[in-house]
């Protein structure tokens, strides 16, 4: 896999800001012209000011753990700190060269596509943050969750975050719906690019699913649903099991 360019990782560039407690604004760019404006400083996040169902994904997490999207770590931090065995991966060199200042003993420059590990090597996968997403789009995500499936244990779970798209009233979104419908995609499958000061990632697809969505894309991939972790909004965990 190539490292991003400097000019390309706005991700990262966002992340060292907030590090090193600049302002710091990220901006997410849709590609039907919608601008979304966030709040950088969740990704270092103390574990107490998490959401509550936040909180109660970490409880199913166990054994060897690969988090994907790691981000600025504050996931894989946390676990660390439970005396969990982590691996954080992240495209981003520099959200990882953070999460190695910040005390994260593993982490790795990797996307999800690149993910590829020995038979058995995770007992836990977790896709916090909403990093079900990375996953991409229906096809994409069956065939990374086959993989996945090889490179974990017998009894492994995959604990992840998304958002079901449909549980909203803005006509922004509900628009947009219908126009991933028309070029046969899924509704919620956002095509998005992170900008920050004068740098801008690459166009990515990022995945919003329904609970059904959901387990439609697991059906036939050697994994099911456990359970899901509702929140007060349309955020939810979903605890994926073999």
């Amino acid at each position: 896999m190539e490292t991003l360019k400097r000019e390309e990782d706005a991700f990262g560039q966002l992340l060292w800001a907030c590090y090193e407690e600049n302002e710091a604004v990220e901006i997410i760019e849709r590609d039907d012209g919608l601008i979304s404006v966030y709040d950088p400083r969740v990704y270092f996040s103390d574990p107490k000011h998490w959401p509550v169902f936040e909180r109660e994904a970490m409880r199913f997490v166990k054994g060897r753990v690969l988090d994907i999207g790691c981000g600025a770590g504050r996931h894989a931090l946390y676990l660390q700190r439970k005396d969990f065995d982590v691996l954080g991966i992240d495209k981003s060199l520099l959200a990882i060269e953070i999460c190695k200042l910040r005390g994260i003993r593993k982490a790795k420059v990797m996307s999800v596509e690149d993910a590829w590990f020995r038979k058995d090597r995770f007992d836990t996968i977790i896709m916090m943050g909403n990093n079900f997403g990375l996953l991409g789009g229906f096809r994409k995500a069956r065939r990374l969750l086959k993989r996945f499936h090889r490179m974990t244990s017998k009894d492994a779970v995959i604990v992840a975050e998304t958002r079901d798209p449909y549980k909203t009233e803005k006509r922004v979104h509900l628009e947009y719906h219908r126009l991933n419908r028309r070029r046969r995609r899924m509704a919620g499958q956002v095509r998005i690019r992170i900008r920050f000061e004068k740098c801008a990632t690459g166009w990515f697809d990022y995945l919003f699913v329904s609970k059904d969505e959901m387990k439609e894309i697991l059906r036939g991939t050697g994994w099911k649903i456990r359970q899901f972790i509702d929140s007060k909004n349309s955020q939810y965990v979903a605890i994926i099991e073999k």
